[in-house]
């Protein structure tokens, strides 16, 4: 033996490790792998704020404002430039703060607790943080430890959950020379091993590298992008028309420039990015009071839209605790027998999980544990034999009882001539571990009979999974276990009992068609891949999990969800994180993603609508009246006085929607369509009355419809705001005050003549009167339209 092995552990007061035949690497020796392997640990990418803040004025929307400031400045009106660039900046800004806040979120769910490892350097055994370990470094790991990195046993045995890795329940058996992973857990015996792989070589590390690949489409800068772009055709053809007119006119464009300039200002959803990011994080706000904690801020849009969810089914659908589900006696022996020699062949200082089940039976089952006082002799279960022995001496009479693997267990009892007995094929059969129990009176061992054990599912899981089915959603089941165990928990919880292999995503990645609900014997690449398929036929995929195995599919999927017993990969990994057990919360987070939907759906449909009534009114006021119905001042007046008035449309009082939502970008600029042309009649003849009948100046002729424009603008908040008639929902309170704050404003600034040409109250009065009375007989045009293009 070599005496490095027999020194004292340094730092950690427990007695000397015996480690036969492991001289351990020197310091300088490990210094060099150190350089060569580098740190025990997994890089973190770091994204610059400062490119984070210039990406977000880079895209459809902001450089339609870009154009605009450049010919603002180019005609010298530097206050209107201004103005707009200002809006620029903001909305970056609260784009940045609330990722920025997002990422912060992440790192401190990344952050853990420095794990220092016992390794043999230099030959003295030394308590060293599990970053500076390189491979070839000499390990030692006992019960309740971490292990560190992928290890070769060198000697002794442990069982490992790994859970976290693979998404098995059941611990396994690891002896020399069998590898253990980084990040499982030891939850019996000692060991010492040799380092075959640190950082990200380690199949945590491979795990992990997935992760970072792993890649979502955002759903929202899709949406966004399509609402601009019909923007932008719409306020192109105007453009073109003016053109056209001042040709055909001979208008001099050093007149028309500054109008094209409006219509481009008009047609800028300016607050759309803003408000959708004011509804997601009030969004956040309110889940994280139901338990669920947001990480990535477009996941909550992305909910709402969820089609598909891939659920993990340890420690998510079940409880990852085994208990005793079945006990089958065979004659002579009755029920309570078998319970009472299963738990004398068990120990609860082994922490075995299948120990401690069979003793919470017999605690259950009151059976007292006195026979204990007489045991001579006990040997914990050993990988080798398969089995675990314990003797008592009972009456003067020697007892002696074994449990372990059935087919070992059966061999002993010579009356079965190795004959399995059916009850076992159908135990396991059903998705159960299943362990035999024999016992030796004095004339040989006899089988006293089987015991079956599961991981049972959760008491809530059945009826979450029939609700989330409510919402519409296409649940499947996917985890590391047998495919029987995971039927069998399927068809408990109310899933269908169609079983497929892990293996099999890959042969049919191109067919998100197979009806399988459940997957079984999945690795986390085939997990990866799974969301892959259902993403690639255009789904919106939602995943769930908790280990380190469910974090590529967790970064993966639109909606990753992390278990509150989730590691802190598989946190960092998602987008939503679940802070009591079960999945529960979903619901919540379901319900709230679809009533953020709602919202945006409410703020799309009106400033399109609001787009048309402007652009279309303008344009018409100048090629058929000769007439600037607007200026510059009034129409930048008009974005804060509306759009971002709008912005309180994020704090509306909504119904969720009964199904996944998926935004029909056509079916909603065709609706705000056909709902603005009955607005811009009547917006039409306003103006005819203003300036044929009660011949108004010029100027206070722009005031007047300057209120009609955002008086107009509001009534069609609460227009479109109910896809049934407005009366339905009472809107919210922020809501009613900021629509009230504008009219009395604007009211005031009409009547005052400030920054506008002053105009009598009672015309103001009139117009809000008209305007009221109009879109109250609208809304029942807009009931059919909204039900023909099914905008729900």
């Amino acid at each position: 033996m070599n005496n490095t092995s027999q020194t004292k552990l340094e730092n950690e007061n427990t007695e000397s490790l015996d480690v036969p035949n492991l001289e351990g690497l020197s310091s300088e020796k490990a210094a060099d792998l150190l350089k060569q392997y580098g740190k025990n640990s997994l890089p973190e990418e770091k994204t610059s704020i400062v490119l984070t803040l210039l990406r977000k004025m880079w895209g459809p929307v902001p450089w339609m404002l870009e154009v605009a400031v450049i010919l603002e400045i180019v005609l010298g009106k530097y206050l209107e430039a201004g103005i707009i660039g200002a809006l620029v900046v903001i909305n970056a800004i609260m784009s940045t703060v609330q990722e920025n806040n997002a990422q912060n979120a992440l790192k401190l769910l990344k952050q853990k607790l420095t794990i220092n490892v016992r390794t043999l350097r230099d030959g003295t055994w030394k308590m060293l943080p599990s970053s500076e370990i390189v491979p070839g470094d000499v390990v030692y790991l006992r019960m309740g430890d971490l292990v560190p990195a992928d290890v070769a046993l060198a000697s002794g045995q442990i069982m490992v959950d790994q859970s976290s890795l693979t998404g098995e329940s059941l611990p396994v058996d690891v002896s020399q020379p069998a590898p253990a992973y980084a990040g499982t857990t030891v939850v019996r015996g000692e060991a010492a091993a040799t380092v075959t792989a640190t950082g990200i070589h380690t199949r945590f590390g491979n795990t992990a590298e997935l992760v970072r690949l792993a890649k979502t489409t955002g759903e929202l800068e899709r949406i966004v992008f399509l609402i601009a772009r019909y923007l932008i055709i719409l306020d192109s053809i105007m453009v073109i028309a003016v053109l056209i007119y001042a040709v055909i006119s001979k208008e001099p464009f050093s007149v028309l420039l500054p109008f094209a300039l409006i219509l481009l200002i008009a047609s800028v959803p300016v607050a759309l990015p803003a408000t959708f990011t004011v509804a997601t994080a009030l969004g956040a706000f309110d889940l994280a009071k139901k338990g669920v904690l947001v990480t990535r801020l477009s996941a909550i849009e992305e909910a709402a839209s969820m089609q598909v969810l891939c659920t993990d089914k340890t420690g998510t659908l079940t409880e990852n605790k085994l208990e005793v589900a079945d006990i089958i006696p065979f004659p002579p022996y009755t029920l309570m027998d078998v319970i009472k020699f299963g738990a004398m062949a068990s120990d609860a200082a082994t922490q075995d999980p299948l120990d401690k089940a069979i003793l919470a039976k017999a605690s259950i089952e009151k059976i007292e544990n006195g026979y204990v006082k007489t045991r001579t002799k006990f040997v914990p279960f050993d990988p080798a034999i398969k089995r675990s022995e314990a003797s008592y001496v009972i009456n003067s009479q020697t007892l002696t009882v074994v449990k372990g693997a059935p087919q070992v267990i059966i061999s002993l009892d010579k009356h079965l001539d190795g004959k399995i007995p059916d009850a076992e094929e159908s135990l396991a059969s059903k998705g159960l571990r299943v362990l035999a129990v024999a016992v030796d009176e004095g004339q040989g061992f006899h089988l006293a009979g089987l015991i079956a054990f599961q991981d049972p599912p959760r008491s809530d899981s059945a009826s979450l999974i029939q609700r989330l089915k409510d919402l519409g959603l296409r649940i499947i089941m996917v985890t590391g276990d047998t495919l029987s165990t995971g039927r069998a928990i399927a068809q408990k919880v109310g899933l269908g009992v169609q079983a497929c292999l892990g293996s099999s995503i890959a042969a049919n990645q191109k067919d998100a068609s197979t009806d399988c609900d459940v997957y079984g014997e999945v690795l986390p690449e085939d997990k990866f891949k799974l969301i892959q398929k259902y993403q690639s036929s255009g789904m919106v995929v939602g995943m769930t999990g908790d280990g380190v195995n469910d974090a590529p599919a967790l970064k993966q999927a639109e909606v990753g969800v992390a278990v509150s017993s989730a590691t802190d990969v598989a946190k960092a990994a998602a987008s939503l994180v679940l802070t009591s057990p079960g999945l529960s919360n979903i619901v919540a987070a379901i319900e709230t993603s679809r009533q953020i939907y709602q919202r945006m759906l409410t703020y799309t449909l009106n400033k399109i609508s609001k787009t048309i009534q402007i652009v279309f009114f303008m344009s018409i006021g100048l090629i058929l009246f000769h007439t600037f119905v607007t200026t510059p001042v009034l129409m930048v007046l008009l974005l804060f006085t509306n759009d971002f008035v709008t912005m309180s449309i994020s704090t509306d009082r909504v119904r969720p929607s009964p199904k996944p939502n998926r935004w029909n970008v056509r079916a909603v600029v065709l609706g705000a369509v056909i709902l603005a042309i009955p607005i811009l009649a009547l917006s039409v003849s306003i103006f005819i009355y203003a300036h044929d009948f009660l011949q108004l100046p010029l100027a206070n002729l722009q005031t007047l419809l300057f209120v009609m424009l955002v008086y107009s603008g509001q009534g069609t908040i609460y227009l479109v705001r109910e896809r049934s008639h407005f009366w339905h929902s009472r809107p919210s309170k922020w809501m009613l005050i900021g629509s009230l704050a504008d009219i009395i404003v604007v009211g005031l600034l009409a009547t005052q003549g400030i920054l506008m040409a002053s105009i009598p109250v009672i015309l103001v009065a009139e117009v809000l009167g008209v305007i009221a009375l109009y879109l109250i007989l609208l809304d029942f045009v807009k009931v059919f339209v909204f039900s023909k293009l099914q905008l729900l």
